[in-house]
């Protein structure tokens, strides 16, 4: 399928779906409305509040703190994820002593951390990030983890034959094998980046887009809540695009589904 239709039939689920909204929330199915205004309001005044807030300037430095958030617990956690999994997946003793440990700090929830960071680090941005950091970097973390254990033991091997060092290992074979992996968390971390900073500023900040969201749902805005929701959305769609630019340029030599470099 050509990119160009591929597109095409991505816009049009989100044409049919916004459809179905409007005329479920405003049209009466048998006498009665399936989706109620009030409770999931509609797409016409949704657009209009995100017209509003763009056209007033309002939602600019909450987006700004909300993006800076994000930007940082993905950098972060991301980061921080690809190093240790390198560490363990190289350092079995070390992976085998730690493993009980990094399963039980990755099962902490993390809505109960979100008011110790803010107790720790203050109502600021920091409080935030690290619970964006503590989302994206075990998504990370096992990936690159189990990337770089999944290295094939003939390909080893074979490169410690042809007199391959442990640095051109790791360069050669190790990293590349551990790419696609991370790539393939990198994409899931975007959103989880998102969704800890929205969600700390949900339980207390007083700006970026969890607050705006918070005062909205706080006097019944179910228009604003959408609207928070979809500029959300739609910028999570732009981060993730700049990852997929990134993993095309560094995964040159993948082959694609059809065989082809």
């Amino acid at each position: 399928m050509s990119r160009p239709t591929l597109l095409a039939l991505q816009v049009l689920v989100a044409v049919v779906g916004i459809v179905l909204w409007q005329v479920l929330s405003t049209v009466p199915v048998f006498g009665k409305i399936l989706l109620p205004p009030f409770f999931f309001s509609n797409p016409l005044d949704v657009f209009s509040q995100i017209v509003k807030w763009f056209s007033s300037g309002v939602i600019w430095k909450h987006l700004g703190i909300t993006l800076t958030e994000s930007i940082l617990a993905f950098v972060i956690g991301s980061a921080g994820g690809v190093l240790v999994g390198f560490w363990f997946a190289r350092q079995p003793l070390v992976a085998a002593v730690f493993d009980p440990y990094v399963k039980m700090v990755n099962a902490l929830p993390r809505v109960v951390l979100a008011p110790i960071f803010a107790l720790w680090l203050g109502l600021g941005i920091w409080s935030k990030v690290a619970l964006g950091v503590t989302l994206v970097f075990f998504i990370v973390f096992f990936n690159v983890y189990q990337g770089v254990k999944e290295v094939s033991r003939t390909v080893l091997d074979n490169g410690r034959m042809l007199g391959m060092s442990e640095r051109q290992l790791m360069r050669h074979v190790y990293w590349p094998s551990a790419l696609s992996w991370m790539f393939s968390s990198l994409h899931t971390s975007v959103g989880f980046a998102v969704v800890g900073a929205v969600v700390g500023e949900y339980l207390g900040s007083a700006a970026g887009l969890g607050y705006l969201i918070q005062q909205a749902e706080g006097v019944f805005d179910v228009a604003g809540v959408f609207a928070g929701m979809f500029v959300l959305s739609a910028f999570v769609i732009l981060i993730d695009f700049g990852v997929t630019l990134v993993e095309r340029r560094l995964l040159v030599w993948r082959p694609t589904v059809d065989g082809r470099g």
